[in-house]
């Protein structure tokens, strides 16, 4: 059976791809701002500290990615604290923070009763298992992630591209720092069920990465980041259909896959550039 076939004729497949949509709108929103802000670090420190509220949620018998979203938050304003006044120690606080939210997931998960938990899947990512439930909560992530850059849009930009002009005209960096590093904390729980964890901060940042090489405003950023982790999720989705490979893993694959032809494609324009240009000037 093909995977166009095997999708009409699957519902858990219709989740899985459904899952991976809104997971993508989350990327393409989110990525620019991480690849502009170079905040990818952050990032995976959020992203990795957040399995620690999900084993914590495994324990008392609540809702895991419940945790994780709690966890994340947390983790998000810790750091951005760290990021903002300690700056000296920078790095090793954060590589700290990642590597104890991760033991204390590990060992709180181990300690639970009954314990059935097939951690590799929150590692690494389960598309296939996405529920209704997983999809309302994502679209709920989404709408908020969508309200924020809708009302806070320019600030964002400013923050971004230009933090001490932005403090001359008034607006609250630290403020919006911390905002939409709760933003990216959003996304990587949006991220757990389709490629986890570990492989989190790949499909944030390599769409994004992509689409500034083709694009230098913000907003085009985020719409071509939106559509090309569109490719990479449907196109990984697809690829481990057949072979029964891990999706999570096959669709960073993907997205690796495009970031490296983009590249290539990027330096043999720039070079037909320089190209045109030596041969125009030799006439000349």
């Amino acid at each position: 059976m093909s995977f166009l076939d095997a999708l009409l004729a699957h519902p858990f497949l219709q989740l899985a791809l459904g899952g991976g949509v809104l997971a993508s709108v989350g990327c393409g929103l989110i990525g620019p701002f991480v690849v502009v802000r170079r905040i990818g670090y952050l990032a995976g420190g959020i992203a990795h500290t957040a399995l620690g509220g999900m084993g914590i949620a495994y324990y008392l018998g609540l809702e895991p990615l419940g945790g994780a979203l709690a966890a994340a938050l947390a983790a998000a304003l810790i750091i951005g604290w760290v990021s903002l006044n300690w700056h000296e120690h920078e790095d090793m606080l954060i590589g700290a923070l990642w590597a104890v939210g991760m033991a204390v997931g590990i060992l709180f998960m181990s300690q639970t009763r009954g314990y059935s938990v097939d951690l590799m899947s929150y590692l690494f990512g389960n598309i296939l298992l996405v529920t209704p439930a997983d999809l309302y909560l994502m679209g709920g992530l989404i709408a908020v992630i969508l309200g924020l850059i809708g009302l806070f849009y320019k600030q964002f930009v400013a923050v971004c591209f230009d933090e001490e002009f932005a403090r001359l005209r008034g607006v609250p960096v630290t403020a919006f720092y911390l905002l939409l590093l709760c933003m990216v904390a959003l996304t990587v729980v949006l991220l757990i069920q389709v490629v986890g964890l570990i492989l989190v901060i790949a499909l944030i940042t390599l769409p994004a990465a992509v689409a500034g090489h083709w694009t230098r405003s913000l907003a085009g950023m985020m719409a071509l980041a939106t559509l090309l982790a569109l490719f990479s999720t449907g196109g990984g989705l697809a690829l481990a259909y057949a072979p029964d490979l891990p999706a999570g893993a096959t669709i960073v694959l993907v997205s690796a896959a495009v970031y490296l032809v983009s590249t290539a494609g990027r330096r043999w324009v720039r070079r037909r550039v320089i190209a045109r240009g030596a041969g125009g000037g030799s006439k000349a």
